[in-house]
């Protein structure tokens, strides 16, 4: 595929901020005060924050407001294969000559100016926004989210935050109060805020937040539940019950991120068939994710190939029952990580789910794990390691010993998206 006129627009913006991540909003308000404050011309915002779940919730959200017949905007990050993924204008994927031609505005509005690339494409997709007629704007916070750029909506429709778990430390904090307390940042005053499931610590943050700027919250376990019961699912609010199937993203965790969808849906006066829709029709790639077809999946031959992208103590969590509700198979890890996680806190959970781990270094990641400190880790929590120059060279090794494998690709986004790419 020859390079595209946005790629090379992208590359260009990478050198206009010599660190990745600096939480600030000043930039953002200039660059999009140079462009006229395209924020102010958004469909209604629902802006949605938390340390987990938060991809899958907007996910729900946006299949059961388009089941209801809404045209919806959505941004999230980060992207697995393609940038264009962030960005869905109207529903779709936005086209390349759309992307460049805002890509290019924000580029020269910004006057060469220091500004980080998630600052940037950011207003590069309020910007599209605002050319397209949509019925709601569906914002995930990249990070945090007092200073996420994406916090500049003075007054959304709703805000939701999903689990608040320990992640991004050197960012947001090393106590998970200090964490809410970010994610609590993107509350609005008077504005009704959507609460999953969270720690004591964290939903009383999250509490007096709203307290303080008078914004009702619809907060797990209070206003509204989700529970797995038998093959299906039940969501129950102040307006009633909904006996609904399973979400089709695969997990208990995902019946409550279910479950902060349908608060929306339901706060929103969408209706229940609708709702359905929202657990089933949601797609997510990388979320316990089946391959069926691709190189990787011809050389598994019988083995079955899935793929996660979680990377934080509480993915590992959930993403160890998954393991242990599907049907027994011996079940190995393909898993390379960042050496900004806690690894052991991710892998522990796992451990005894698997009989082996794979470790590899995630290609072209300067921020990459080595696969043999990643096999050193999985060694720390109990797991028989090993390493691999690739993922198709591990999941070699693993079938030539276990032909019917369960193999999980795991550990990193950026690993999940370089799987996506080569595996076509």
């Amino acid at each position: 595929m020859s390079t595209a006129a946005s790629d090379v627009i992208l590359a260009r913006m990478m050198s206009l901020h010599p660190k990745i991540i600096d939480l600030t909003l000043d930039r953002v308000w200039r660059l999009l005060d140079a462009l006229g404050n395209p924020q102010n011309d958004l469909p209604p915002v629902i802006h949605i924050a938390g340390t987990n779940g938060k991809g899958s919730t907007l996910a729900m959200i946006r299949a059961g407001l388009e089941a209801s017949g809404k045209r919806v905007h959505a941004y999230t990050s980060p992207h697995l294969a393609r940038f264009h993924e962030r960005i869905r204008v109207s529903g779709d994927l936005i086209a390349e000559t759309a992307l460049t031609e805002v890509l290019d505005e924000c580029y020269a509005a910004n006057g060469g100016e220091r500004i980080t690339y998630f600052e940037i494409t950011t207003c590069a997709a309020i910007l599209a926004f605002t050319r397209a007629r949509a019925d709601y704007t569906l914002l995930e916070v990249g990070l945090g989210g007092r200073l996420d750029a994406t916090n500049v909506i003075a007054r959304p429709e709703l805000t939701v935050i999903t689990p608040v778990s320990m992640d991004h430390e050197a960012f947001l904090g090393d106590r998970l109060e200090l964490i809410a307390a970010e994610k609590a940042g993107i509350l609005k005053r008077l504005v009704p805020c959507v609460v999953g499931p969270q720690e004591e610590e964290a939903l009383d943050v999250i509490e007096s937040t709203a307290a303080r700027l008078g914004a009702p919250l619809l907060a797990y376990g209070q206003h509204w539940h989700a529970y797995p019961e038998r093959d299906r699912m039940t969501y129950q609010d102040e307006t009633g019950l909904l006996d609904l199937p399973r979400p089709n993203l695969p997990g208990d965790h995902q019946i409550q991120n279910a479950g902060a969808a349908l608060a929306a849906l339901r706060h929103l006066g969408i209706g229940e068939r609708a709702c359905e829709a929202a657990v089933t029709r949601a797609e997510w790639p990388a979320r316990m994710q089946r391959l069926r077809h691709g190189p990787l999946v011809e050389l598994a031959q019988d083995a079955e190939v899935w793929l996660d992208g979680g990377h934080n103590p509480a993915a590992g969590v959930a993403l160890g029952w998954v393991l242990a509700s599907l049907p027994r198979r011996p079940t190995y890890l393909v898993c390379g990580m960042l050496n900004t996680k806690d690894v052991t806190g991710y892998l522990g959970p796992l451990a005894p789910e698997v009989r082996g781990l794979v470790a590899v270094s995630i290609p072209g990641e300067a921020n990459t794990l080595s696969a043999e400190d990643t096999a050193a880790k999985a060694d720390e929590v109990g797991m028989q390691a090993a390493t691999a120059p690739s993922v198709a060279e591990a999941i070699g090794r693993i079938v030539a010993d276990e032909p019917a494998a369960r193999i999980l690709i795991c550990g990193s986004l950026y690993l999940a998206g370089t799987v996506l790419r080569e595996n076509g």
